[in-house]
């Protein structure tokens, strides 16, 4: 075993022959969009994440699905369907899985991928000096819920599930061929409480500049109005004392880098000398990269204006 309980890291990894690992990990939630396909395919990228997230690549996978009685036949398809289809594009093959019956619908993925232990991503991999790349804006968790609230324009629901749906699969292949070892995905314990793992796994800071941080176009107006889901709340009780805020980053700015995120991007740690061809290599396979800070000596999270 070479990542288990004893971690905070995003998978299981089991170790098979010095180049080859297995990599396990399951996650599932309740409907965060109104479009059954659409909750199906963000359930699914969201689980796929884990693996990538570990430098790793997914191969097989099993449905999670709990479902009400009442639920319509062609909403429960539409869930299936958009978890297979998502898991088509990572190349990822669904061999079954196991439903049970629940008042609210619930739905996700066992995911198993393999990964070289050589080439390892891990919370505990950043360095003093490396720099901090963001691979998805922040905002799903304010946008949802302004969704839930019937607040939300279909402009920016139709932006969230679109960053949502996408695969982190070209983010950790980036990590991999880039030699990368420190790195995770953003989601539920928001940007903050993701990072502070890493920087108390590391034995690092991070110092963070708010105004590099990307954000998905409602995001602002929604932090402002103080439309946040619940666990926004939770995550700044339980990380906010081992972060310091400079003191002109307004209320909203802070409570976005609590809210929760579903299927976010990778956090990872680049060495400074390799940002330059890790840049040029994102622009070239289309995936958006977003340098937000860099590691230092010392303990905590500090954000800069």
């Amino acid at each position: 075993m070479l990542v288990g309980l004893e971690s905070p890291d995003d998978a299981a990894v089991w170790r098979l022959s010095d180049d080859k690992a297995i990599v396990v990990t399951t996650d599932f939630f309740t409907p965060v969009v109104d479009s059954g396909y659409e909750y199906g395919s963000i359930a699914a990228a969201n689980s796929l994440s884990d693996v990538y997230a570990m430098g790793g690549q997914p191969f097989l996978a099993l449905n999670i699905a709990a479902l009400p009685d009442n639920l319509p036949d062609e909403i429960s398809s539409d869930i299936l369907r958009g978890g297979a289809e998502k898991a088509r594009e990572a190349g990822v093959v669904i061999a079954g899985g196991h439903t049970v019956k629940d008042k609210e619908p619930k739905y996700g993925l066992v995911v198993i991928g393999f990964v070289d232990p050589r080439k390892m991503l891990s919370k505990g991999g950043l360095k003093a000096g490396d720099v901090l790349v963001l691979t998805k804006p922040l905002g799903g968790g304010v946008t949802t819920t302004a969704l839930k609230q019937q607040k939300a324009s279909d402009k920016d629901v139709k932006e969230a599930i679109e960053w949502m749906s996408r695969l982190n699969k070209v983010a950790g292949q980036l990590a991999v061929e880039f030699d990368l070892c420190g790195g995770t995905d953003i989601t539920g314990f928001g940007f903050l409480g993701h990072g502070l793992e890493m920087a108390q796994a590391s034995g690092v800071m991070l110092s963070i500049q708010n105004s590099q941080i990307p954000l998905m176009s409602g995001a602002r107006g929604y932090a402002e109005k103080g439309i946040f889901p619940g666990g926004a709340f939770d995550n700044k009780a339980h990380v906010g004392a081992s972060v310091k805020f400079d003191e002109a980053i307004d209320e909203p700015s802070q409570m976005l880098f609590f809210d929760p995120q579903t299927s976010g991007g990778l956090l990872l740690g680049v060495p400074r000398e390799k940002l330059s061809a890790f840049q040029k290599r994102a622009g070239e396979l289309n995936q958006p990269v977003w340098v937000v800070g860099e590691v230092r000596e010392g303990n905590g999270i500090e954000v800069r204006t």
